[in-house]
Protein backbone atom coordinates (compact mmCIF):
# COMPACT_ATOMS: atom_id res chain seq x y z
CA UNK A 1 0.00 0.00 0.00
CA UNK A 2 1.19 3.71 -0.95
CA UNK A 3 2.14 5.53 1.92
CA UNK A 4 -0.53 7.90 2.71
CA UNK A 5 -3.35 6.13 1.43
CA UNK A 6 -6.09 6.50 3.91
CA UNK A 7 -9.55 4.46 4.18
CA UNK A 8 -12.16 4.80 6.43
CA UNK A 9 -12.47 1.47 8.67
CA UNK A 10 -15.62 0.67 10.62
CA UNK A 11 -15.11 -0.98 13.76
CA UNK A 12 -18.06 -3.08 15.74
CA UNK A 13 -18.09 -5.53 18.84
CA UNK A 14 -19.89 -8.57 17.97
CA UNK A 15 -21.97 -10.75 19.60
CA UNK A 16 -19.27 -13.09 20.89
CA UNK A 17 -17.02 -10.06 21.92
CA UNK A 18 -14.94 -9.73 19.15
CA UNK A 19 -14.04 -6.50 17.68
CA UNK A 20 -14.29 -6.64 13.89
CA UNK A 21 -13.32 -4.23 11.47
CA UNK A 22 -14.36 -3.50 7.88
CA UNK A 23 -13.34 -0.83 5.02
CA UNK A 24 -16.74 -0.09 3.28
CA UNK A 25 -14.84 0.96 0.51
CA UNK A 26 -13.15 -2.10 -0.05
CA UNK A 27 -15.63 -4.58 -0.91
CA UNK A 28 -15.26 -7.47 1.35
CA UNK A 29 -12.42 -6.11 3.33
CA UNK A 30 -12.77 -6.73 7.15
CA UNK A 31 -10.76 -8.86 10.09
CA UNK A 32 -11.40 -9.53 13.61
CA UNK A 33 -9.65 -9.66 16.82
CA UNK A 34 -10.09 -10.00 20.21
CA UNK A 35 -8.33 -6.55 20.86
CA UNK A 36 -7.97 -3.03 19.10
CA UNK A 37 -4.27 -2.96 18.76
CA UNK A 38 -4.08 -6.94 17.21
CA UNK A 39 -7.53 -5.73 14.99
CA UNK A 40 -5.97 -2.27 13.77
CA UNK A 41 -2.35 -4.55 12.27
CA UNK A 42 -4.48 -6.98 11.07
CA UNK A 43 -6.83 -4.25 9.02
CA UNK A 44 -4.03 -2.66 7.35
CA UNK A 45 -2.33 -6.16 6.53
CA UNK A 46 -6.22 -6.98 4.77
CA UNK A 47 -6.42 -3.87 3.13
CA UNK A 48 -2.32 -4.23 1.97
CA UNK A 49 -3.43 -7.69 0.40
CA UNK A 50 -6.74 -6.43 -0.57
CA UNK A 51 -5.09 -3.60 -2.86
CA UNK A 52 -2.26 -5.96 -4.18
CA UNK A 53 -4.92 -8.63 -5.16
CA UNK A 54 -6.88 -6.06 -6.84
CA UNK A 55 -3.61 -4.57 -8.67
CA UNK A 56 -2.39 -7.96 -10.08
CA UNK A 57 -6.18 -8.18 -11.35
CA UNK A 58 -6.40 -4.97 -13.12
Amino acid sequence: MRPGRKFTVVIEKDEDGYLVATVPALRGCHTQAKNLDTLMKRIREATALYLEKRGANG
